[in-house]
């Protein structure tokens, strides 16, 4: 099988790169990345130490793209997936998310080959997820009773990212019904782990174990400043043994749409975060509070994964300290290498 990732230097696509190449026989696995963010090229590197080719290109540029060897399936990881950027450069992220996505359909329905479209769950309405927290509560720790499905409200504005993200899903339902191309959405939540280079509004999570390890300066931002902002969490690895599951059932269980992350047992808020870490570290930082909250920011999410689990019978295998515990190790055993992708 061969196999094309998209953003293959990323946090994500790099991971699954690699994994795919050595859990799949006889796979070709080969990567599409400008190298415009951050980590790319150590991530190029580390490609290349498993015999994955990088082709240097933009999404944006479809005469590159339809040049390319064919492909029997292409895993699109590829997005600017900074929710702030989405007002601060809307052009950057809708030619990278939306006009990407068309152009690496256009080379699924050259060569022939099915799809699998790595989306966000920041498709669904802000001002819905608002609506499952009462504003004063978030003064103290958020009870997690509501978990988040395919059905919830994506009709209103959900950031401009959002809304790439779920206008890509669209185009590829189109473009399967016209041209009879196999596909498959995952809707993923927060996802951590080794090899994410984190920032405060993407990869938080490895951010924070960062931020601590090193004693730098942390903010709750948003919500009156309490950090009691509540994701859940996914491990990388979990990620791509679900992408695994899928790929060798594709032909049986396609054109559908899933909300894939850490579940009920690994939700956290940012203060409980921190005080995990600080039992890691053995550090503790004065954490700054931002009262504000961004026009993006959300309470809440934590995923339903019913249906994944009917489909595939999976759960996620790792928990929150064992996603602290391998982000730390990864931190201190790298520090020389990376420490200055997180300045």
């Amino acid at each position: 099988m061969k196999i094309l990732i998209t953003g293959g230097c990323g946090f994500v696509g790099s991971n699954l790169a690699i994994f795919l190449r050595k859990n799949i026989k006889n796979a070709k696995v080969c990567s599409l990345d400008n190298l415009f963010r951050k980590g790319s090229e150590f991530n190029k590197r580390r490609l290349s130490k498993n015999k994955i080719r990088n082709f240097k290109l933009n999404v944006t540029d479809l005469k590159k793209i339809l040049k390319l060897p064919k492909f029997d399936l292409v895993i699109d990881c590829c997005a600017e997936p900074a929710i702030e950027t989405s007002k601060k450069e809307p052009d950057r992220v809708f030619n990278t998310n939306l006009v990407g996505t068309f152009n690496i359909l256009k080379k699924c329905v050259k060569d022939k080959a099915k799809i699998i479209f790595l989306s966000s769950s920041r498709v669904y309405s802000i001002s819905n997820l608002n609506l499952l927290v009462k504003k004063n509560n978030l003064k103290n720790t958020i009870k997690i009773k509501n978990k988040i499905s395919e059905k919830f409200n994506t009709q209103d504005p959900k950031s401009l990212y959002g809304f790439t993200k779920l206008s890509s899903e669209d185009l590829i339902k189109e473009f399967s019904f016209m041209y009879k191309i196999n596909y498959i959405i995952d809707r993923f939540g927060v996802i951590a782990g080794p090899w994410q280079f984190g920032k405060q509004d993407q990869g938080f999570f490895t951010l924070w174990i960062e931020r601590h390890l090193n004693k730098k300066k942390l903010k709750y931002i948003g919500y009156g400043g309490y950090g009691n902002q509540v994701r859940d969490v996914l491990h990388i690895q979990d990620l791509c043994e679900i992408v695994l599951k899928q790929i060798k059932k594709i032909k049986k269980i396609n054109n559908i749409t899933f909300n894939i992350g850490g579940g009920t047992k690994n939700a956290i808020s940012l203060k409980e975060l921190t005080a995990r870490c600080e039992k890691v570290t053995g550090n503790k930082l004065k954490i700054k509070k931002i009262k504000k909250t961004s026009m993006f920011d959300i309470p809440y999410f934590v995923t339903d994964n019913k249906k994944i689990n009917k489909y595939y019978n999976w759960k996620p295998r790792y928990n929150l300290n064992n996603i602290v515990i391998d982000i730390y190790h990864w931190l201190k055993k790298n520090k020389k290498n990376i420490g200055h992708y997180f300045r």
